[in-house]
């Protein structure tokens, strides 16, 4: 079982540590190579395809041009907080998603992961799902982290429920948080920590195995329920 919280009085024997380098990280479904607009830019776009949706509740988007596309890819990939992720499908080695650490801070042990888009070519399937897995796994497994955050527009039901089917903590909402397409936006916080991962992992393992997925690659067992009987 997860091991409660510290408390506030204890005094942790703690050191902060490293922020997340330009690195690709590997796994069996996708490697998160970092962002590189020449790259990466053509592959993105045509992933991305022609729903709107895709960004009702982002705080940019949609591109109907590659040249406004190219330009905001290029924003993106000189920084390294946020530090962006190109999602690359090992089925035939194309961009089909983004991903990014922000908000890094190494001290308190303290990291997020947004900007996330799946295109239609890898939303709900294991591609999208490792993803997740391979940001979460290098923040505790390898870098020590304390504490992952998931953040999204209130509204947005999908990003609300992934970050449950994920293993994140719901923790209250932050009303009027900021000002998005001239609309406001409220922002629901939730939190994954470090001694509630090896359990989350186990469950994320099971999901992932070859054993979970029949031959047409439909999942068996959904990850709630691995997380939920484990």
């Amino acid at each position: 079982m997860p091991q409660p919280s510290p408390s506030n009085d204890s005094v942790l024997d703690w050191q902060p540590v490293a922020a997340p380098r330009k690195e690709a990280l590997r796994g069996h479904y996708v490697t998160l190579e970092p962002l590189n607009s020449d790259i990466h830019g053509n592959a993105l776009f045509a992933a991305k395809g022609d729903d709107p949706d895709l960004w009702r509740y982002t705080l940019v988007g949609p591109f109907d041009e590659f040249a406004l596309f190219r330009d905001w890819l290029r924003e993106c990939e000189a920084p390294d907080d946020p530090l962006f992720f190109a999602i690359v499908d090992k089925r035939d080695d194309q961009a089909k998603g983004m991903a990014s650490y922000l908000r890094i801070t190494p001290e308190h042990g303290v990291i997020e992961i947004g900007s996330i888009w799946f295109g239609p070519g890898i939303q709900r399937t294991r591609q999208a799902t490792e993803a997740i897995y391979l940001l979460a796994r290098h923040v505790f497994d390898d870098l020590g982290y304390r504490r992952l955050e998931w953040k999204c527009h209130g509204e947005n039901a999908a990003s609300r429920r992934a970050a449950a089917r994920f293993g994140f903590t719901f923790e209250g909402q932050f009303r009027q948080h900021v000002v998005a397409k001239d609309r406001n936006r409220d922002t629901a916080w939730f939190s994954l920590l470090d001694h509630e991962w090896p359990e989350t992992r186990a469950a994320f393992d099971a999901w992932l195995g070859p054993e979970n997925f029949d031959a047409a690659g439909r999942q068996i067992a959904p990850l709630n329920a691995r997380r939920a009987s484990d």
